[in-house]
């Protein structure tokens, strides 16, 4: 599970890369102020925080998609450039491949240097040694991004829950209070796209007497 920080009292409380904790809320009447508090604003500032979470959550399921397909290349590379390095001063049998069905067998001589691609189009020359250090460093940073990237997935959707939560408490509770002051059918404080689940409640309650 993911940790939270902060940094001094009375600051939101983050994950440790600064995704805001989602807060419970406890006690409804307290939170919306009173009994004659209007809803409108607290669903509406829900809607836009579950909405922000879960852009959120898409931007980090792209970034671990392509780790996961970066990470089996670099590490298939480091182990080319490793192998290589073993078969320095040796010449090397392999086969290049001409098209998709035809390849000629030819003999490197080890220069004792490798190319990597850098991105953007760019290769550069490393030797070996230094490529092998390069690979082991970006392999090793891919990892610990991939490892972060799930923690804060983990703690995103564990904020989404508990908006929706806060969303239904707030929901059930204006519910509630109108039944109480028999203003069941009247428009309640919730935004438009809300209010056919509470008019559903609604109906529900109606079926029930009968």
């Amino acid at each position: 599970m993911a940790t939270t920080s902060s940094s001094s009292k009375g600051q939101m409380e983050t994950n440790p890369r600064g995704i805001p904790k989602a807060p419970f809320v406890a006690d409804v009447d307290e939170y919306v102020g009173g009994k004659d508090a209007e809803i409108q604003s607290t669903m509406k500032k829900f809607e836009e925080t579950t909405a922000k979470y879960r852009y959120m959550e898409i931007s980090l399921q792209q970034r671990r998609k392509a780790l996961l397909g970066k990470i089996p290349d670099m590490e298939q590379t480091l182990q080319v450039v490793k192998f290589l390095q073993n078969k320095e001063d040796k010449p090397l049998k392999t086969l290049f491949e001409l098209n998709d069905t035809l390849f000629a067998e030819a003999e490197v001589t080890e220069t004792g240097e490798v190319g990597l691609w850098l991105g953007a189009n760019i290769m550069l020359m490393y030797p070996l040694q230094e490529a092998i250090e390069l690979l082991t460093n970006k392999l090793s940073t891919a990892k610990k991004s991939h490892e972060e990237t799930v923690e804060d997935l983990e703690f995103l959707r564990e904020q989404i829950t508990v908006m929706e939560v806060n969303f239904a408490r707030v929901h059930n509770w204006d519910v509630k209070r109108r039944r109480e002051k028999g203003l069941i059918g009247q428009q309640s404080g919730l935004l438009p796209s809300q209010r056919k689940q509470d008019n559903d409640d609604d109906d529900s309650d109606d079926d029930d007497r009968d």
